[in-house]
C-alpha cells in the first residue's frame, strides 16, 4: 500500500470515467455577442481526464457516458476515439426537433482585463437521462480497472445521475479499483435539485465510496456542507486555508486519503499565477508557483488532476505526482480547447524546471 492506496497493478482499464460529454463552441477573443465563427471542443470534466491520460500519458482509458445518435454525437464521438478513450455508451434517439442533446457550452477566451464569459445549453440532455442501471459494469470492469473517476457537475444533472456515480463506484471498488471525485461544485446546478442542502446531501453520499478527493476549500465547504477553515489564507497562492480544511473532511470521510487542488492568483485574463497543493495520506505538498502566460484557461484543472492521477498510478514519490500535475495542468492553459495536446516528455521537463527556450 502506497499513498494510503490499495493501487492494482494493472487492468484492462487503468482509468474509467463517468460523466457527461459536451462540445465547447469557442469564438476566441470575439464575445459571442460579435462573433461569427467558432471553433468546437469536445469537453467534460470527467472526459477530460480520461482524455488526457490515454493522449499524453498513454494510459487506457475508458469513458461510460450517454451519447445520441445525431450529427452533433457523431463529432463528439469521432473526438473521443481521436484522443484514444474507449468508448461505453447509452445511446439516444434524437427526435430531430427538441432532443435529447449533446450539452452546449459557449465560451469566448476574454483578453487583458477583459474576463472570460462561460455559459450554456444543457436543455433536454442526454446525460441527464442517465440512471442507475443504464450500464452494465460487469461488462465494462470485466478485466479490472485500476482507477474510477467522477465529478460534481455530472452528479448534479439531474435526481438520477449521483445514483449511476454510486453505482458505478460501489462495481469499481468492488473489483480494487481506486476511487476518485472532482467536486466541482456548480450553485446554478444544484439550484435545479433542492439547491445547496439537496447537494450536499448528494455529494457526501458519494464522497462515502471516494479515496481520492480533488477541490479547493470552496468546494469542500460548499459540496461537503463542511465549514470554512479558523486560519485564512494571505493569498489564493497560500495553501494554509486548504490544508486548514482537511482534518475537518478526514474526521467525516476516513475513508478518503488523498485532498488536492490548484492555486491560483488571476492577475489579468492572460496572465495567471499557479501552484497547486495536496494532502496525501498525512503529509502535505505543494508545487511550485509559475507565471502563466494563459491562451486559454479552460481544462487546467482537470490537466492538473490527470497528471497527479498518472504519477500517483505510477508510483511517482509524492512530491513528483504533484509537479507533475501542476506541469500538465500549466501546459493546458497555453493550447485551445480543454484537453491535452503535451506530450509526456514535456510535462516531465517543466515539473523540473524546464524553460521555454526553444527547442531545435
Amino acid at each position: 500500500m502506497k499513498y494510503g492506496l490499495n493501487l492494482k497493478a494493472e487492468g484492462a482499464l487503468d482509468l474509467l470515467s463517468v460523466g457527461a460529454l459536451v462540445h465547447r463552441l469557442d469564438p476566441g477573443v470575439i464575445p459571442f455577442r460579435k462573433a461569427n465563427q467558432c471553433i468546437i471542443h469536445v469537453s467534460g470534466g470527467e472526459f477530460n481526464v480520461a482524455a488526457n491520460l490515454a493522449d499524453c500519458f498513454g494510459l487506457k482509458t475508458g469513458v461510460a457516458t450517454a451519447m445520441v445518435d445525431y450529427p452533433i454525437g457523431d463529432l463528439i464521438a469521432e473526438r473521443v476515439r481521436a484522443m484514444g478513450v474507449k468508448p461505453f455508451y447509452k445511446h439516444f434517439a434524437h427526435n430531430g426537433v427538441t432532443g435529447p442533446n449533446m450539452a452546449t457550452v459557449f465560451s469566448d477566451r476574454g483578453q487583458g482585463v477583459r474576463a472570460p464569459v462561460v455559459f450554456y445549453n444543457r436543455s433536454d440532455e442526454a446525460a441527464a437521462r442517465l440512471k442507475a442501471g443504464d450500464f452494465d459494469w460487469d461488462a465494462i470492469l470485466a478485466g479490472g480497472v485500476r482507477w474510477f473517476h467522477s465529478g460534481g457537475i455530472f452528479a448534479a444533472l439531474s435526481r438520477t445521475t449521483s445514483d449511476v456515480i454510486i453505482e458505478g463506484m460501489q462495481a469499481a471498488k468492488a473489483q480494487g479499483a481506486v476511487i476518485s471525485f472532482d467536486l466541482n461544485y456548480r450553485a446554478k446546478l444544484w439550484s435545479l435539485w433542492g439547491g445547496a442542502e439537496a447537494g450536499v446531501d448528494i455529494v457526501r453520499r458519494i464522497v462515502q465510496n471516494v479515496d481520492v478527493l480533488v477541490g479547493n476549500e470552496e468546494d469542500l465547504q460548499m459540496g461537503l456542507g463542511i465549514p470554512g477553515p479558523e486560519v485564512q489564507a494571505t493569498s489564493k497562492l497560500d495553501p494554509q486555508a486548504f490544508v486548514g480544511m482537511i482534518d475537518r473532511v478526514t474526521d467525516m470521510f476516513p475513508n478518503v486519503k488523498i485532498v488536492a487542488t490548484t492555486l491560483r492568483e488571476v492577475h489579468s485574463t492572460n496572465r495567471h499565477s499557479w501552484s497547486a497543493v495536496a494532502w496525501i495520506n498525512g503529509q502535505t505538498f505543494q508545487a511550485p508557483t509559475m507565471e502563466l502566460d494563459v491562451y486559454d484557461r479552460v481544462g487546467g484543472g482537470d490537466g492538473f488532476a490527470s497528471g497527479l492521477f498518472y504519477g500517483l498510478m505510477t508510483g511517482e514519490p509524492e512530491q513528483t505526482a504533484v509537479n507533475l500535475g501542476w506541469a500538465h495542468g500549466a501546459l493546458i492553459t497555453t493550447y485551445p480547447g480543454d484537453t491535452t495536446m503535451a506530450t509526456l516528455e514535456q510535462v516531465r521537463a517543466l515539473s523540473k524546471g524546464g524553460s521555454a527556450r526553444i527547442q531545435r
